[in-house]
């Protein structure tokens, strides 16, 4: 609330995302850490399983997120946080970061700690790594049975899934937009 510029808010965001992912290991079970080593966050390429899934996670996420928008009436590709740049869904960037980890980082731990992924679906290279086909797909369930889990939602108090969860919170950025409401309800899990 404090920041005075974009800039200094992505800055306290990476500032916070650095001392999320320093404790992402510690979700990981402890049999499973020494195979799924996960020392930070890297990307563009992702130099390790982990990494890789959470690179795929997100761009799950942000796909669903975009579609969302579309559907709702808004235009994913014109945001407030993330720049508009060619093809980037700026507006899907933007809301996603409230659920990345009860969506995209709970998928990743969850299909890691139920070995429904495992050291040997990743493809290394010296450009970095990726998921393979049949693991991509294993994950995909993971991932879709989390988007279909319910949840109460903090405005309303009624039990949705988070998909809809998703639509209903680009509902309400619409209506701010339209000065409908004051602010932003961000969702919160409990």
């Amino acid at each position: 609330e404090r920041a005075p510029d974009i800039p200094t808010l992505m800055g306290v965001e990476g500032g916070a995302a650095r001392l999320y992912f320093q404790q992402l290991p510690r979700m990981i079970k402890t049999s499973l850490r020494e195979r799924f080593v996960f020392e930070r966050r890297n990307r563009r390429p992702p130099r390790d399983p982990v990494n890789a899934m959470l690179s795929f996670a997100y761009a799950c996420l942000a796909r669903e997120l975009a579609t969302t928008i579309h559907g709702v009436g808004l235009d994913p590709y014109v945001g407030f946080l993330h720049s508009p740049r060619p093809g980037r869904p700026a507006l899907a960037l933007d809301l996603m970061e409230e659920f990345r980890p009860v969506l995209a980082d709970s998928a990743v731990i969850n299909a890691i700690n139920n070995e429904v992924v495992k050291p040997d679906d990743f493809i290394e290279r010296s450009t970095g790594v990726s998921i393979d086909d049949p693991a991509r797909k294993r994950f995909l369930q993971v991932y879709e049975r989390r988007l279909d889990m319910l949840a109460t939602h903090p405005v309303f108090g009624t039990r949705l899934s988070y998909r809809r969860i998703l639509e209903v919170q680009v509902r309400l950025l619409g209506k701010v937009l339209l000065g409908e409401i004051d602010a932003y309800p961000e969702f919160r899990v409990r």
